[in-house]
């Protein structure tokens, strides 16, 4: 998709004073969302003027922050309808709601042309409180307070994931797994690294694809929960502090106590409460496999840990899934391992999502985080002697020396 070099500024219509920092490169798009904001001003007491970009995402989505007439501030979502669906957004932030979780309400949505307003959850995210390193191959380092951050990142995912019924969402099946496997060939192996795979290198990727499909739908019983599918701390909001960075300083339990929701999960252990911690983007929520959400959220995208902490907090989120009776099993080493496999499916689909987020969609800066991304793939290869063939493959087609050392 490309846009003109300049980008039409949005003007001020004659109905409502609207701010002019939000560009606009369809015409016909800016006037619909002035006839539409000054309509919704009107119901919600908002302040046309005030508003401004909070943020845009890999997809075509775009969100807005405007200030009410009262006090406070509410959210704008921009959705074109031929490229978002956004009725699984408001079924999904419904679903959230409704077991507990800290999401949007939707206020306002006019579904035909794709503009909704929103609660406003906060402006800085999870990710943003942690601050990690800016380079890729720095490891961040945790503490009491990240750690703090994370369990409470827990209590939403074990609350979102007792909520959980099959036939409501879709299913995260071979089908899906498949097609997102393909991502990476088609545009990470193919189309990014312009690397030809030989007819013995197809192989090896075809039986590595088997291999991972079938652990991660079978693994652990085939348990099923309610996926997120990108729970991670850029997706988790930190809503209720001025300043969440200066309360961390404060130590990670002052952050808790006045973050700390009213009400228990159902079916949770006594005392547990599900924090305040907001969760968005959970428009493409699926009904999957029980590994998958918390491998997104330790093997994140945009900052890497150490392993310690990694299992440390896989550990905890474990021991609560099984007190609260989720389909975690009773071994932890079976569970662990079918988390890796699980995030080493993950890792190869990002990295054809971010290749095809540079080449078809002209947003390169997701590149910058490919190497993150090999190393997470590498790692697992080279703790199950399974996936050794596709260690030497991803070397190869990095241009990397293998070195072979397998725990299982």
């Amino acid at each position: 998709m490309n846009s003109p070099a300049t980008p039409p500024i949005f003007e001020a219509s004659s109905s409502a004073a609207v701010s002019s920092h939000i560009e606009w490169t369809d015409p016909a798009r800016a006037s619909a969302f002035a006839d539409w904001l000054a309509a919704t001003s009107q119901r919600h007491g908002l302040v046309p003027a005030s508003v401004r970009l909070a943020s845009a995402d890999a997809s075509f989505r775009r969100y807005f922050r405007v200030d009410a007439a009262a006090g406070g501030s509410f959210i704008i979502m921009d959705a074109p309808p031929a490229l978002e669906n956004c009725q699984s957004f408001v079924d999904i932030a419904a679903l959230m709601t409704a077991a507990g979780l800290n999401a949007p309400k939707v206020l306002a949505w006019n579904a035909p042309v794709g503009f909704m307003l929103l609660t406003d959850l906060g402006g800085q995210t999870m990710m943003e409180a942690i601050a990690p390193p800016a380079a890729v191959a720095e490891i961040a380092q945790p503490n009491a307070a990240t750690q703090a951050l994370y369990m409470s990142a827990v209590d939403a995912l074990i609350a979102w994931q007792l909520a959980s019924k099959p036939g409501v969402l879709p299913p995260y099946d071979d089908a899906l797994l498949s097609r997102e496997l393909a991502l990476f060939p088609d545009w990470y192996i193919d189309k990014y690294r312009a690397f030809t795979l030989s007819d013995k290198q197809q192989t090896t990727l075809a039986d590595a694809f088997a291999l991972i499909k079938a652990s991660n739908l079978n693994a652990l019983d085939g348990a099923r929960v309610f996926v997120h599918r990108d729970f991670m701390p850029r997706n988790l909001m930190m809503p209720h502090l001025a300043s969440a960075a200066d309360q961390l300083k404060q130590g990670p339990q002052n952050w808790l106590d006045q973050t700390a929701g009213a009400a228990a999960p159902s079916g949770g252990s006594a005392g547990r409460v599900v924090t305040s911690v907001g969760v968005l983007d959970f428009q493409d929520a699926v009904y999957g496999p029980v590994t998958y959400d918390i491998a997104s959220l330790l093997r994140d995208a945009f900052l890497s840990w150490e392993e310690d902490f990694v299992l440390d907090i896989t550990v905890r989120y474990w021991q609560q899934a099984r007190k609260a009776a989720l389909p975690v099993g009773d071994d932890f080493g079976e569970f662990y391992r079918a988390v890796e496999w699980m995030g080493l499916q993950r890792h190869l689909k990002i990295l054809g999502i971010f290749a095809r987020l540079t080449l078809r969609d002209s947003k390169p800066k997701y590149l910058a985080d490919t190497p993150r991304f090999i190393k997470y793939a590498r790692a697992t290869c080279m703790r199950y002697r399974q996936l050794g063939p596709l260690m030497v493959l991803l070397d190869e087609i990095e241009g990397n020396e293998t070195r072979v050392g397998y725990t299982f």
